[in-house]
């Protein structure tokens, strides 16, 4: 049987309403309730965010300063910086309008296929490329579920799906099951790939009911966590990653490169080998996506290569991510 994060018992777990859905569930939306929390300086944050605020009381535990400047609250604390135009940043910056033959499915790569399984996420993040998506319009019903296996199933280049959203582990245990099993149905297709920040977010989300069907699903399944920062990697998640890769799953990890979060070599060194501690390859730093609202994270290329250098000449190869930039009509993600 499956040991818990924190070391609780089936049974203890076996409630109406799972652990991390009630966390979930009471999650601050208020930036007055969070400055109440933090005693953050109501100065550092903006009262009425255009994107909504949405932080997990946990992660209050991970943020070592009540100011904005703090590298994890920084992620998640709504400023009036968002509030300032940018020439260059737009609503979608990966113009992925473009690349959605039907709602939910993204196919902007050769061979591999992304779905918006939700328009839930754990936390809002600050720089989030999708603050401004149509998740309304896009998250597929279980009739339009039907048809996007169809347009799959008809679509032989695909063998990966991409599993996103919002978050797809903001889903409920059966829900995801069965989704995930339909896909595995589809012959052509060789791996599950799941996006999520959540086993981060709320490590208890790593419950038994998940890793029951994990272990023995027909593919090979692959997580790729988002961290970016070494502070939100504490014990209760590094239980959650090992409970993870017991059950076969394959953990990477994709950084965003933030200004003033990680854009030093002393902190991206740690995160990689704090990383590595939690069973996590690093994987990808992204370059920032250019999204209206996120200008004050910005940080320029020869700043990033340098960056990179400085990490090849203090880590083994396998802990240096590759820095790379998403730009819509490329056949992949690209080396900066």
């Amino acid at each position: 049987m499956w040991s818990i994060v924190r070391y609780r018992t089936f049974s203890e777990q076996a409630k109406p309403l799972n652990d991390w859905q009630k966390i979930l569930s009471q999650a601050l939306n208020s930036t007055a309730t969070l400055s109440k929390h933090l005693k953050t300086p109501q100065s550092e944050i903006d009262p009425s965010p255009q994107f909504p605020l949405r932080l997990p009381i946990p992660m209050l535990d991970r943020i070592q300063s009540t100011h904005a400047n703090d590298p994890v609250l920084r992620q998640f604390l709504p400023t009036q910086q968002e509030q300032q135009d940018s020439v260059g940043f737009v609503h979608d910056p990966l113009e992925e309008a473009r690349f959605s033959p039907l709602n939910g499915l993204l196919h902007k790569y050769p061979g591999r296929a992304l779905i918006i399984m939700t328009s839930v996420c754990a936390v809002h993040c600050r720089y989030c490329f999708r603050r401004h998506y149509p998740y309304a319009e896009q998250v597929p019903d279980s009739q339009q579920w039907a048809k996007l296996l169809d347009h799959i199933r008809q679509d032989t280049s695909i063998n990966e799906i991409i599993l996103s959203g919002g978050d797809p582990l903001s889903l409920g245990d059966d829900k995801l099951r069965q989704r995930c099993l339909s896909l595995s149905t589809i012959p052509q297709i060789k791996t599950l790939r799941i996006h999520s920040r959540l086993p981060v977010i709320i490590p208890e989300r790593i419950t038994p009911a998940l890793l029951q069907w994990m272990e023995p699903f027909p593919l090979p399944i692959v997580l790729v966590t988002h961290i970016n920062h070494p502070n939100e990697i504490n014990p209760a998640v590094i239980e959650a990653m090992h409970l993870l890769q017991k059950a076969g799953v394959h953990l990477l990890n994709q950084s965003v490169l933030l200004k003033q979060v990680n854009d030093n070599t002393s902190t991206l060194k740690s995160l990689s080998e704090r990383l590595f501690s939690a069973h996590i390859l690093p994987y990808y730093l992204h370059q920032l996506d250019t999204v209206s609202g996120t200008a004050h994270f910005s940080v320029d290329d020869q700043r990033a290569r340098t960056l990179i250098d400085e990490l090849r000449a203090c880590l083994p190869g396998y802990l240096v991510p590759k820095l790379v930039r998403e730009t819509p009509g490329d056949l992949a993600k690209m080396p900066v």
